[in-house]
């Protein structure tokens, strides 16, 4: 067999990471929404997104969820689930000032990261959060102890940050972040703190962990990578710049397989596929099937570790929320009576 020409291209490939999609967490705040609605009916409030992908949030809305951002925006009586992004003591206060009843859908990785911000905020260490400003997990976390808590976004913000006794610092991280880059981070930070605190266990979860190690493992081989998630996913972020961090020549973020770019396809022999935690399989099915269409159909699956981990639902979905609300109302307006 002579040499590769022009009309002689390599053969297509798709390089296909598992695991990939979703994670328990994600598994499990999506299943709560849906059992919601079964045993309650619409509408069933949602305090932001239940998770960070367009197509569930659009889904679960045409089965009855409504989306708000504040906690006010919930009228009296009615029910509320907290995403897997979990949230600040405030916003519990908040929902029992509104009569409204709550169901925590809070993946319980978030809820290990805010039990020791808790914790080590008793026993008055200061608490370098690494994560990213404005993500609803970092606010979450950060309202569990304000006071002792600084946010650190990268390497790039160490030499600024000033604690109270250098002897007393820990640092804890966002669950959705690159591996790589924090370990960046904290190696500054021990730097700087040479007596820094780690935590009891890795705070970055176990799925984000997952899906970057396959990604890292195709990135050398692939000419392209592509990670179906949505912009505001931070894990499906991280893949992006992971795949390019390992190699790949090109990598890019699509919600949906007619997003991608036929432009993206010129010269490329390998393509690897991959999604984000809160990503479902069927997003994946339909790129692997715009791929099929151009001829990348020999699929081959790239493994990096098993997951057999599943978390329970939340405990609310056992009682009668509904009778609760009403109970909620009717309390506030018989007190309201008697003033």
């Amino acid at each position: 067999m002579g040499p590769m020409t022009a009309a002689t291209p390599a053969a297509r490939r798709v390089l296909l990471a598992a695991p990939r999609g979703y994670c328990a967490g994600v598994d499990r705040a999506v299943i709560a929404v849906e059992k919601a609605l079964e045993q309650y009916g619409a509408p069933i409030y949602v305090r932001h997104e239940i998770v960070h992908n367009k197509y569930v949030v659009q889904t679960l809305e045409k089965k009855g969820a409504i989306f708000v951002e504040k906690t006010e925006e919930v009228p009296p009586g009615s029910i509320v689930m907290f995403s897997a992004h979990g949230v600040a003591p405030v916003v519990h206060e908040e929902a029992a000032a509104g009569k409204l009843a709550t169901i925590d859908a809070t993946c319980p990785l978030v809820t290990k990261v805010h039990k020791e911000a808790i914790r080590y905020a008793q026993e008055d260490f200061d608490i370098l959060l690494i994560g990213h400003e404005g993500h609803e997990e970092v606010i979450g976390t950060s309202g569990e102890a304000p006071d002792h808590i600084t946010l650190v976004d990268g390497p790039g913000d160490v030499d600024k940050v000033e604690v109270r006794d250098p002897s007393k610092v820990v640092w804890l991280s966002q669950t959705t972040l690159s591996v790589d880059e924090t370990m960046e981070t904290v190696d500054a930070l021990k730097e700087k703190f040479p007596l820094l605190v780690s935590p009891p266990s890795d705070d970055i979860c176990y799925a984000t962990q997952n899906r970057q190690l396959a990604v890292k493992q195709m990135g050398a081989e692939a000419d392209l990578v592509i990670v179906v998630g949505s912009k505001n996913s931070s894990n499906s972020v991280r893949l992006v710049e992971v795949a390019l961090g390992a190699g790949a020549k090109d990598a890019h973020l699509v919600d949906f397989a007619d997003e991608i770019d036929e432009a993206w396809l010129e010269g490329v022999a390998t393509v690897g596929v991959t999604s984000g935690a809160s990503v479902p399989d069927v997003l994946v099915e339909g790129v692997l099937e715009w791929l099929a269409q151009r001829g990348f159909e020999d699929v081959e699956i790239v493994k990096a570790a098993e997951e057999s981990i599943t978390f329970s639902l939340p405990k609310e979905l056992r009682r009668d929320l509904r009778a609760e609300a009403a109970a909620l109302v009717a309390q506030a307006e018989a007190r309201a009576e008697k003033q």
